[in-house]
């Protein structure tokens, strides 16, 4: 691990409540500026593991270092670092959005512009709305703000996308691209796998309380090895081939068949398709 890139690093992490042990021995570490999806089922030892990284939650064994700070030992100055968007957030009252983007950022020292944080989220026409009128998934955009607002070196989105709609999903990828670009750092847990394959440069994936795969979503479980599926329909009938070239396959039946394929798809395995098979669908 190198101390000097890593904004996160973990070694032995291990947590238990009584004889259920949550965290059972993690270690990884997460370069500055990089996108991470900590993924894995319900019960996995997610929640736990980025609770203890936000110093939220204590540690039984193992070291944890977050911009260079044990989170045990972590101050005001270094909690002003971090953006934290939680699954929940507590209501906010009758405050509307803009009261309540501008007053997290009276809180911090270098705060980001609220009205261009409200643009970045798209909740520029529901800053004088108050937040008991918004829907899930515009009171979601808002607790993503409130995580940005303070201008933050690492983010911990938890499933941030959780009630967006797919153009608001899409505009939020654009979002976290963008802080990507800017050089924050950003530890992502999500459902979604295809939001972890557009966005995140690694994958970790936990079950049980253990790593069972940590590569880049590309290459996790030998993803990028695994056969292509051909599909088309020749005279008739459907035909299915599984290939490791499935360019020179096509090229073959295109030489062989002349002109336009009927019914071609080639089809390579998804993140979900890895997933599951790491974790087991029954655990997924």
């Amino acid at each position: 691990m190198c101390a000097v890139s890593a904004a996160i690093e973990v070694e032995g992490l291990r947590r238990a409540y009584g004889p259920l042990v949550a965290v059972d021995g993690v270690s990884f570490s997460i370069p500055k500026g990089s996108c991470t999806a900590l993924l894995g089922p319900n019960g996995a030892g997610k929640t736990t593991t980025v609770e203890i990284l936000e110093g939220y939650r204590h540690r039984d064994a193992g070291s944890v270092t977050v911009l260079g700070t044990d989170p045990a030992r972590g101050d005001r100055s270094w909690r002003q670092r971090l953006g934290i968007v939680p699954q929940n957030c507590a209501d906010l009252l009758e405050l509307t959005v803009g009261e309540c983007v501008r007053h997290f950022a009276s809180l911090y020292p270098a705060p980001r512009e609220p009205d261009a944080v409200l643009e970045l989220v798209g909740l520029v026409d529901k800053a004088g709305s108050r937040v008991t009128t918004l829907s899930g998934g515009q009171r979601r955009r808002l607790d993503v703000a409130l995580g940005i607002i303070g201008n933050p070196e690492l983010v911990f989105l938890d499933e941030p996308t959780t009630g967006f709609d797919p153009e608001a999903r899409r505009a939020f990828w654009r979002l976290v691209s963008a802080l990507k670009a800017e050089g924050v750092t950003i530890l992502l847990t999500t459902h979604y796998m295809e939001e972890a394959d557009a966005l995140a440069d690694r994958a970790i994936v936990v079950n049980h309380g253990v790593v069972v795969a940590d590569a880049p979503p590309r290459a996790l479980g030998e993803r990028a090895d695994d056969l292509a599926v051909v599909k088309w329909i020749e005279r008739g009938a459907a035909v299915e081939r599984d290939t490791t070239t499935p360019t020179a396959l096509i090229a073959e039946l295109h030489a062989r068949l002349g002109g336009e394929l009927e019914g071609l798809e080639v089809r390579r395995p998804t993140l979900e398709d890895v997933y599951l098979r790491l974790v087991g669908e029954k655990d997924a």
